[in-house]
């Protein structure tokens, strides 16, 4: 049978299967030991057979262990391996499980050394331009170097030089790729977006200006500056804004979703005519720049005085954050460590505001 009859096949669990074969690097294949072989269950398994990861059949619900075996036969009938009964309400067999998984995963890559070129990521949304922006920062008048083989499955990089800087685009493909699990687009560029987060120095967010900055841009942007990386904010579809009452929307909705960080450089483009291309590339180096920042020890400790001038501290029954001290201890991203008489009066909002 076809994957993609919808009469008995829960459109949602052929696309965590197809997503699981197109991404994952180890599929845990859950059954249900209660019920036994379901119609569905065979589905997923004609998915996940057509895969060359590593499968793990997991049998649950089995709370006995002195019953675990029965029923466990019929399992095999999926052809996905041994089944493994488990059960996940008690943590029987989630540890045997735990060591299988890690021991399945693929050799990690070298962390690679800094070859000088600045790797720039194009994330965002479904539909809102990322193809179109990537094909426009890589036509002939940038020198397209080449096209190369990426770290994710499947990835191409695509190089270019600009005014005498390398720039690798990560993960070319997987921007203008059209991924069969249709259902859940905004899923699968998620999962692409964080893997080219995890190799990028610089990200472009780009975002549907006729619509503004959405909660799902919010988090992207937020995952992009947890895992480091210098962000770009794009506007994409400026040529749709035509009215001052529009670009006032578009601008409240920039400073309630992306307060958290203000320091974010933001361009009106359009893919589509072209408006402001060049300045894209220019931002990304200078933010990459920002990355590689240098901080003195004594500009820092000046920047504390202020704020204890100031008065700005926290307290809880009696006790008053003290920070003494402050230095830079690592780069690209900039980590700044504080030395204080009690880190666990340090909550988030105050973080952000130091």
């Amino acid at each position: 049978e076809s994957i993609k009859s919808q009469d008995r096949f829960a459109p949602h669990i052929r696309e965590q299967a197809l997503l699981a074969c197109e991404e994952a690097d180890v599929i845990v294949f859950v059954v249900d030991g209660s019920t036994g072989v379901t119609d569905e269950d065979e589905e997923v398994a004609r998915i996940v057979r057509k895969s060359d990861k590593p499968v793990f059949l997991v049998v649950n619900k089995k709370d006995n262990p002195a019953t675990e075996q029965d029923g466990l036969w019929d399992f095999y009938a999926l052809g996905c391996g041994e089944p493994l009964p488990l059960s996940a309400s008690h943590g029987h067999g989630t540890g045997d499980l735990l060591d299988d998984i890690v021991n399945a995963f693929p050799e990690a890559d070298e962390e690679p050394e800094d070859d000088g070129i600045l790797n720039l990521a194009i994330i965002g949304r479904p539909n809102v331009g990322k193809s179109s922006l990537a094909n426009r920062l890589a036509n002939k008048k940038r020198s397209i170097v080449s096209d190369v083989a990426g770290t994710t499955r499947d990835a191409i990089d695509t190089m270019i030089e600009w005014k005498g800087t390398p720039i690798r685009l990560v993960d070319t493909a997987g921007i203008r790729k059209k991924s069969q699990v249709h259902e859940d687009v905004e899923y699968y560029s998620l999962v692409r977006g964080l893997q080219a987060m995890d190799r990028a120095d610089v990200c472009l967010l780009v975002v549907d200006a006729s619509v503004g900055v959405t909660e799902q841009d919010q988090k992207l942007a937020n995952m992009a500056v947890e895992r480091g990386c210098a962000l770009v904010l794009l506007l994409n579809k400026w040529d749709l804004i035509d009215s001052e009452a529009k670009r006032d929307e578009v601008a409240v909705s920039v400073a309630k979703r992306l307060a958290f960080a203000p320091w974010i450089a933001s361009i009106n483009v359009s893919a589509l005519t072209g408006r402001a291309i060049d300045k894209v590339l220019a931002a990304a180096l200078s933010a990459a720049e920002s990355r590689a920042l240098q901080l003195k020890t004594s500009e820092l400790n000046e920047l504390l005085a202020q704020i204890r001038e100031g008065g700005h501290t926290v307290s809880d029954r009696g006790r008053r954050l003290k920070i003494q001290y402050a230095t830079q201890t690592g780069s690209k991203p900039p980590v700044i460590s504080f030395w204080c008489n009690a880190p666990d009066l340090v909550d988030d909002n105050y973080e952000r505001f130091i």
